[in-house]
């Protein structure tokens, strides 16, 4: 077969993923940036285009910075202790204990069950009068006439980052683990040899080889904190007000709710291009991190 044939059967069997690229990427992002500039309400036939108008009613509006807020504080604080919790199960894990194998496969537990239940359950377990939470509270006797995390302006967007983080932090911890296990024996024994205690062949041996685990973990987490739609729509409903109102859940609500699909459209839009940004220098920062490591 000659390079000319080889070329034209090469681009032959790129055509179907071009045709599947089109059809559900690049056709409708092209869409969403279509209804952003209407005023179409989801069903009607007929819609009218209003220019920049939905865009300029999100930046004049509060809806885009709360949202904006409530995702960048989900994010980080799934990602830093969401990292750091499943860094500490790894090491743990890692080490030579009775039962190891049973340890690692409860903390990967709750990463089989999908959000729906897990929202459900963690919704019970917050229930304010007969919840687990409240119940453990008054076998303890201790006062818990103003306990209620999801109702609670101050604690709902925490109670549900700390399930997001319950939930994924034993796919964080098998990665870690799975890093762990590939540092070399003979390196750490040397370490030991130079006099280096734990604390030292963490920093400087176990840490820069687990580059790739990091860069892997803090980029599924970033991911997961910034698409976060379930658990605000599981367990608070974006409330109590707009405490747990995420990006994606507030596009939800603008399009489904409010019937506003135009206005949804450019939040989505906007949307877009801030996660873009916000994972495209993540994993360049972290990209150039894990080369000079």
């Amino acid at each position: 077969m000659n390079s000319a044939v080889m070329k034209k059967t090469m681009y032959f069997f790129a055509v179907p993923a071009l045709l599947f690229y089109l059809t559900f990427w690049i056709f409708p992002i092209m869409k969403l940036f279509q209804y952003s500039v209407t005023d179409y309400n989801g069903y009607a036939q007929a819609f009218n285009y209003i220019g920049l108008d939905n865009y300029k009613d999100l930046f004049n509006g509060g809806t885009l910075g709360t949202s904006i807020w409530n995702t960048l504080l989900y994010t980080v604080i799934s990602v830093v202790a969401g990292n750091l919790i499943g860094l500490g199960l790894a090491l743990l894990l890692n080490m030579n204990i009775r039962g190891k194998g049973f340890y690692r496969s409860i903390s990967y537990i709750p990463t089989l069950f999908s959000a729906i239940v897990v929202g459900f359950i963690w919704s019970y377990v917050y229930m304010p009068d007969s919840g687990m939470i409240a119940t453990l509270f008054d076998k303890l006797g201790i006062q818990n006439d103003n306990l209620n995390f999801l109702g609670s302006y101050s604690t709902a967007l925490y109670s549900i980052i700390f399930v997001e983080i319950w939930k994924n932090v034993g796919t964080t911890m098998i990665i870690f683990l799975a890093g762990l296990q590939t540092v070399p024996t003979d390196l750490l024994e040397a370490g030991k040899m130079d006099g280096c205690g734990a604390w030292r062949l963490l920093r400087y041996v176990k840490i820069p080889l687990l580059a790739t685990a990091i860069t892997i973990n803090t980029t599924l987490s970033l991911i997961n904190g910034l698409k976060a739609f379930d658990f605000p729509f599981i367990m608070t409903n974006g409330g109590p007000g707009t405490s747990t109102n995420t990006l994606i859940y507030a596009i939800y609500k603008m399009a489904f709710t409010e019937q506003l699909f135009g206005k949804a459209s450019a939040l989505g839009i906007i949307s877009f291009f801030i996660i873009i940004v916000i994972t495209a220098v993540a994993v360049l920062t972290m990209n150039k991190k894990e080369v000079s490591a």
